[in-house]
C-alpha cells in the first residue's frame, strides 16, 4: 500500500509540474499589433556570412530571403510569405504566427496545409520593434558555437 501511494505522489507531482514552452502561456498583443501589415526583409546578417551558407526555415539559402515579402494579420495570427529573388527558385505561402510573452516569434509555413496538420514550425526572438523596423533573430550551431542569424524587416 505504501508503494501504490508514493507511486501515485511521484505520479501527481509530475504532471502537476508543467514544462513551458514556446507555444505555452499568453501572447503578447502589443507587440502583434505593431507587426501588423506589409514586410520586406532588408537583409540577412550572421557571422561568417561570406564563406557560410544557412538554409533558412528549411526552404532556400539565406540571402535569398532578402528582398522576400511577408505580410502579418495581428487578429487571427495569419499571413503569407514569398520569396522572389531571381537568383533563387521562388516560394510563397501562407503562414501562421504569434509572439508570446517572452518575446519568441512562433511560426508555422503551411505550404497549403492546414495549421493543425503542420506539426513543426520555427521559434525565433523579436527585437529592436520600431515603426519601420524590426529583427527576428534564430540561433544554430555552427562547429559547437551558437550563431545568431538576425532578419532585418523593413516596413513596405
Amino acid at each position: 500500500m505504501k508503494k501504490f501511494i508514493t507511486v501515485m505522489l511521484l505520479a501527481f507531482a509530475a504532471l502537476s509540474c508543467k514544462v513551458p514552452t514556446a507555444t505555452s502561456g499568453k501572447l503578447d498583443n502589443k507587440t502583434e499589433v505593431a507587426l501588423k501589415g506589409n514586410w520586406a526583409i532588408s537583409s540577412v546578417t550572421y557571422p561568417g556570412s561570406d564563406y557560410l551558407k544557412v538554409k533558412s526555415f528549411d526552404l532556400a539559402d539565406s540571402q535569398c530571403l532578402v528582398n522576400s515579402n511577408w505580410k502579418f494579420v495581428s487578429n487571427n495570427n495569419k499571413g503569407t510569405m514569398a520569396l522572389n529573388s531571381a537568383s533563387c527558385t521562388s516560394f510563397s505561402s501562407a503562414i501562421t504566427w504569434f509572439i508570446n510573452k517572452d518575446g519568441e516569434f512562433v511560426m508555422k509555413i503551411l505550404d497549403n496545409q492546414k495549421a493543425k496538420k503542420v506539426t513543426s514550425g520555427y521559434v525565433l526572438r523579436v527585437a529592436n520593434v520600431a515603426e519601420s523596423s524590426f529583427q527576428l533573430i534564430d540561433k544554430i550551431n555552427v562547429g559547437g558555437k551558437n550563431v545568431e542569424i538576425v532578419y532585418n524587416f523593413s516596413r513596405v
